[in-house]
């Protein structure tokens, strides 16, 4: 049987807009999957919901099929998609009239049942995390376009593969393989040199979105069309597939990949082989992210210029405090980021910034408190007084955090495009979620002279958020490196680079076939991004200073 061919046009809601076209007439495919769906992007579709009960769903992407249902018609391409977001019945409906006024006959079908916020009351949105049994029931029964509402990344791959194959709920080693391949397409340009570590060994000014060529085993080689910019090599599919993750089980709601067993090899230019993926039948609970306003927060910049950096920091915290005494906050958060240089030859680089965050969940208070106080410093204060911007009047913030409900608590239905209600049920076989016993590692390297140096002239690193934690993973590209690695890296040695992780909880999870550890470090981004709890509230570039800080380096690996 000939591969399935999948490709990706979206890694989230706001991603390159002509990839659509772009994966339509660049090359053979079958199948066209869209992610439009994060933690924060739940949080926007509930509040858009709020102002519009129709609403709830990703509207760039009915733009998208104007501009192109017609072609996707014409080359007999299906598109499965979660841009439904809180509202996949609304988005459907949507899509058939827009076909009508096109003259485009499809047949258009959603998947529903994630949506919990009844259940949870207090929260904005709260969505369990379907499988793709949903979008294989629809795309059986000839749908042209599915669209879902909250569903694994992974399930928009998972689900064309079991309708084309014929899998079943217990052939959990060809899904997980589908798995594998869905959590490296789902990110876009991600698996193409996107946001590479190595990004200079490759043009990635404009990457080519990826695509996957599945086997009814389950195996896959990932590609992308010919021509396209960026590349495909097993650095690209490492990153990808360490983002987001965390131990060697990857858990699902159809089931549990075991990333300890991917095998990844070169299979020509711009070819990835992805094989040997063992599945295991999936936790007896299904996630479920809970989203909800948390308050208001404000914020304003300082800008310190020339001397005194520390003294005029000192005298602006001092002076804000004891305006803000009078109603203060719930939370006052200070950083002062040393961005100056000494005797520096730019205004700019002559400067600080020093930020001050406030949070509460009256709006008056981080608002007109704050934006008073700190203008009516601004004759008063230290030498070269002046800030980013002004504060505004404070604007809502959310917070996130998942829950597990068992399968039975969700009604998990395909609403065909006929019409007709298909339930989908829960798996029959279900396993606890445990962890691997730690792999044997590799033989060190022997002694030998070193030289100080970054960690990341050796190693690559993909860092990424999951609620409020975050992990970071590191891989080797060759057997030694991953021997010095393996036995260098541990979690003592993670806190001593990574200061801001030293009083957290952090995991260390080896995967030797990938040549790579994954950390996960617990707490770190509060209560996840929507909550903006630090500097990079999405943990996107925690992986690249870890490549920036100077370890022991052996000299035969520089």
């Amino acid at each position: 049987m000939n591969p399935l061919r999948i490709g990706n046009f979206s890694g989230f809601y706001g991603d390159r807009f002509d990839a659509l076209r772009e994966m339509l007439t660049g090359g053979e495919v079958d199948v066209l999957t869209g992610d439009y769906l994060a933690e924060l992007t739940m949080l926007i579709l509930g509040r858009d919901r709020l102002k519009d009960p129709s609403a709830g769903y990703a509207r760039t992407f009915l733009r998208q099929l104007e501009d192109c249902l017609g072609l996707a018609r014409e080359r007999g391409v299906r598109i499965v998609t979660n841009a439904g977001g809180l509202n996949p019945a609304g988005l459907a409906a949507r899509i058939r009239e827009l076909a009508d006024r096109l003259g485009v006959p499809v047949r258009v079908a959603h998947v529903e049942g994630d949506d919990l916020t009844a259940a949870h009351p207090g929260t904005l949105a709260a969505h369990a995390y379907l499988g793709g049994f949903g979008i294989a029931a629809c795309l059986r029964a000839g749908a042209d376009v599915v669209v879902t509402g909250r569903v694994t990344d992974a399930a928009l791959v998972t689900g064309p593969a079991a309708a084309r194959f014929g899998w079943r709920p217990a052939d959990h080693d060809r899904l997980a393989g589908a798995v594998v391949a869905g959590h490296v397409l789902e990110c876009g340009t991600q698996a193409t040199g996107g946001n590479y570590a190595f990004f200079g060994e490759g043009d990635v000014r404009r990457p080519g979105f990826p695509l996957a060529e599945i086997h009814a085993d389950g195996s896959s080689v990932i590609t992308k069309h010919p021509g396209t910019g960026g590349f495909v090599d097993v650095g690209t599919v490492t990153a990808q597939l360490l983002y987001e993750t965390g131990g060697a089980r990857y858990a699902g709601p159809d089931v549990t990949a075991r990333l300890d067993t991917v095998r990844l090899s070169q299979d020509g230019p711009d070819r990835v082989r992805i094989e040997g993926v063992r599945g295991e039948a999936p936790p007896p609970t299904l996630k479920t992210g809970l989203n909800r306003l948390g308050g208001f927060r404000n914020e304003v910049v300082f800008v310190l210029t020339g001397l005194d950096i520390e003294a005029k920091a000192a005298l602006v915290r001092e002076q804000l405090s004891d305006a803000l005494a009078k109603a203060p906050p719930r939370e006052v958060r200070w950083e002062l980021v040393r961005t100056d240089r000494a005797d520096a030859d730019t205004e700019e680089t002559a400067s600080a910034l020093l930020r001050l965050v406030v949070r509460d969940p009256d709006q008056q208070v981080v608002g007109r408190a704050l934006s008073g106080a700190a203008v009516e410093l601004a004759l008063a204060s230290y030498p070269g007084f002046h800030v980013l911007s002004p504060p505004g009047k404070g604007a809502p913030y959310g917070v996130f955090e998942d829950v597990y409900v068992p399968h039975g608590a969700v009604d998990h239905v395909a609403v065909l495009h006929d019409g007709r209600r298909v339930p989908v049920p829960p798996p029959q076989e279900t396993r606890p979620l445990d962890a691997v016993p730690s792999p044997p590692l590799p033989a060190p390297l022997p002694p030998g002279p070193t030289r100080r140096a970054p960690l990341g002239l050796v190693v690559g690193a993909r860092s990424g958020d999951k609620g409020g934690n975050a992990n970071v993973g590191l891989w080797a590209r060759t057997d030694d490196a991953w021997r010095w690695l393996a036995h260098t890296v541990t979690t003592d040695t993670f806190r001593q680079l990574l200061p801001e992780t030293r009083e957290l909880p952090v995991t260390r999870h080896p995967l030797p076939n990938l040549r790579a550890l994954n950390f996960v470090v617990e707490g770190i981004l509060g209560d996840g991004v929507a909550a903006q709890a630090r500097f990079d509230p999405q943990a996107k570039a925690l992986g690249e200073w870890l490549r920036s800080r100077h370890l022991d380096i052996p000299e035969t690996l520089l």
